[in-house]
C-alpha cells in the first residue's frame, strides 16, 4: 500500500509514541523528514534522532522522544499543508502559533526553519506543521 502523506505519517507516529510513553519512535527516512527533525531538536522538542540502514539497504529513523515530569514535551503536533492543500504563506502574512509560544515549521528556500527564523531571514514558504 502507498502512503499519501509520509510527514503526515512520521508525526502521527510522533503524537501516538509520545501519548504511549514510548522513548524512541521508528520512521522511514527521508531528507525532509531529517529536516524537520533538526528543527524539533534544535527547538528542543525532542532528545534527537538517529539514521540507521535495515538489512534490504532501506534508511529509516529512530526518534527520542524527550518527557518533562512524566509528560511529553510536545503537547500539540499538527500537520497543517497536506497533499490535496498545500498552504503557503509569505513573511508579512506568516501567522503566529499560541502567540510565539509555539513553532510553525516552514519550508523555504533557505531550508526547512521555524518560522521565527524564516522572519528574521525575510523569506516565506509552505507551512509544513505546527507544534507546542
Amino acid at each position: 500500500m502507498s502512503m499519501n502523506d509520509p510527514l503526515g505519517d512520521m508525526l502521527t507516529r510522533i503524537r501516538n509514541a509520545q501519548k504511549a510513553k514510548r522513548k524512541i519512535v521508528e520512521c522511514p527516512h527521508s531528507r525532509l523528514h531529517e529536516s524537520v527533525c533538526n528543527v524539533l531538536r534544535d527547538e528542543g522538542y525532542i532528545r534527537g534522532y538517529t539514521v540507521e540502514t535495515a538489512e534490504n539497504n532501506k534508511k529509516f529513523m529512530e526518534i527520542q522522544l524527550k518527557y518533562a515530569e512524566g509528560e511529553g514535551v510536545i503537547r500539540e503536533i499538527d500537520r497543517i499543508s497536506t497533499p490535496g492543500r498545500r498552504v503557503y504563506t509569505s513573511v508579512k502574512d506568516m501567522p503566529r502559533f499560541y502567540n510565539g509560544l509555539g513553532i510553525l515549521v516552514v519550508s523555504t528556500p533557505h531550508g526547512v526553519l521555524p518560522d521565527y527564523k524564516a522572519r528574521a531571514a525575510n523569506v516565506g514558504g509552505e507551512i509544513l506543521c505546527r507544534v507546542f
